[in-house]
């Protein structure tokens, strides 16, 4: 829906005074965290087997703390909580204020461990060497998702200074998000007994479709992750002496992935992988397509777009089509490989095995331990060859559908994007998955879900040269005070 200006529930002195009070804090006080935070090698568990005796984590989490306790809020209490054997959380309770004191309680997540390093950083930059540079902040965790607890902080802060009656705030930054969130739930049943009635929650960990409106993220596709290891032979042998006697593994691995999905189009076969679409997702990604028209493919840094001759995508160019693909149908794509040396020191052998990482996204409404054991099944299941053939997965994550926006949430949304964007907000499922969300939504159902993050267009989280949008962070922050004061 569209909220009119004499329809917003927020005064426009106080809109425009929080987003003051917040851009002064984000310019001398969070952008300063930041550049530290980025420096930290804080990688999340699954890509730092010795995060503990690393300490980077711990480093991470005790910056968090201390600028959080430095912050002027009164009656908090905050605490780093580390159950046996987990990777540690922190944890703040913040009571309310005014008229909203004693009503239900708004949950503030976000996380401080890392993606690992990627190749491909610009020479003046790094993963760890922040770059500050036309509003932007170049650096690993910058946008994804170390901004979270200083910007949930700021929110609550600029509602206090300004004296906007607001419920009582709970945050809990946890540090093992980016391997799958699985140390969250201990966390939570040990913790939301201590949260009450929980009635929002916010998670500032997410996309944004463009940097001109506010965006709240409707659903987030499923992931199964796993190695497929394909052997042949017990070691390598002459490629000229054995080619055409005994099969190339690569070859029997492109077979199987083609009992996956289709190498033509990339669409997934197996009825196991797909999902009817809701109406309403149909519907809020026609909207999206508008505002976004053709940025829906030319966000992503192309090889041959630009060039002399007509562009062509593989699918469709229609924004629509494009929304859909990314957000509620299923995608493979090989994510690394072993048993391949190096073209440089590549010889004339023809090698024994050949193992791919394989990460599927699925729809939102589909199991991730059944998309798992289909993957399974389809790649061991009658190999070629006789060839011996293994699929362990990683993960299989089931994807999150978000519960109806409640009316009040829908308006609150609008309201904040009007009054800082000057278009009402905007709707759109990602690609990406975030296991916490249905981890969160499965302890609060009765609990509102925003959802909403700064990793707009080339925001490449994950990838090289991950930046954050400092501009939209501030007015991202400001809108999640109005949403707060909004329950």
């Amino acid at each position: 829906m569209t909220a009119r200006p004499d329809t917003h529930p927020f005064n426009s002195d106080q809109s425009s005074a929080l987003l003051r009070r917040v851009t002064k804090q984000w310019d001398a006080d969070i952008v300063p965290q930041l550049i530290d935070y980025v420096k930290l090698p804080a990688k999340s568990p699954s890509f730092e087997a010795e995060w503990k005796r690393a300490g980077q984590i711990q480093r991470a989490i005790d910056q968090a703390q201390k600028f959080v306790a430095a912050q002027p809020v009164k009656n908090m209490t905050l605490e780093v909580i580390t159950l046996e054997g987990r990777t540690p959380v922190l944890f703040f309770d913040i009571p309310g204020t005014g008229a909203k004191a004693t009503g239900k309680t708004v949950l503030l997540y976000g996380h401080l461990d890392k993606q690992p390093e990627m190749t491909g950083w610009r020479e003046d930059s790094g993963p760890w060497t922040p770059l500050l540079e036309d509003g932007k902040l170049y650096g690993r965790g910058s946008a994804d998702d170390g901004y979270a607890v200083f910007a949930a902080m700021a929110a609550v802060l600029a509602l206090d200074a300004e004296s906007i009656s607001r419920p009582r705030c709970v945050g809990l930054i946890e540090t093992c998000e980016e391997s799958g969130s699985f140390d969250l739930p201990p966390y939570l049943d040990a913790l939301a007994p201590r949260m009450g009635d929980v009635g929002l929650v916010v998670a500032l960990d997410s996309g944004a479709g463009s940097y001109d409106e506010l965006w709240a993220t409707t659903s987030l596709r499923g992931l199964v992750n796993g190695t497929m290891t394909v052997r042949m032979l017990t070691e390598g042998v002459h490629s000229g002496d054995a080619g055409g006697a005994v099969p190339s593994t690569f070859r029997i691995a492109r077979q199987l992935l083609d009992r996956i999905d289709d190498s033509a189009t990339g669409m997934t076969k197996s009825p196991v992988f797909n999902a009817p679409i809701p109406d309403e997702r149909v519907t809020q990604a026609k909207q999206a397509a508008d505002i976004l028209g053709d940025v829906v493919w030319k966000r992503f840094p192309w090889q041959s777009c630009g060039g002399a001759h007509e562009f062509t995508l593989p699918t469709t160019k229609d924004p629509v089509e494009l929304i859909l693909n990314r957000t509620w149908r299923a995608s493979l794509s090989v994510t690394g490989a072993d048993g391949l040396p190096s073209t440089k020191n590549a010889g004339n052998v023809l090698r024994p095995y050949t193992a791919l990482k394989l990460s599927l996204r699925i729809p939102p409404t589909v199991d991730g331990a059944t998309a798992a054991a289909e993957v399974k099944s389809l790649v061991e299941n009658n190999t070629p060859y006789d060839a011996v053939v293994d699929f362990a997965a990683d993960s299989a994550a089931t994807g999150w559908n978000a519960p109806a926006f409640a009316p009040w949430l829908t308006v609150a949304l609008d309201a904040a994007s009007m009054h800082y964007f000057g278009k009402p907000a905007a709707y759109m499922g990602e690609g990406g998955t975030i296991p916490f969300m249905g981890m969160l939504g499965a302890k609060f159902p009765a609990a509102q879900m925003l959802v909403t993050g700064v990793l707009g267009p080339k925001s490449n989280a994950h990838g090289p040269n991950e930046f954050l949008h400092i501009e939209y962070a501030k007015k991202v922050t400001a809108a999640t005070a109005l949403v707060i004061s909004a329950l």
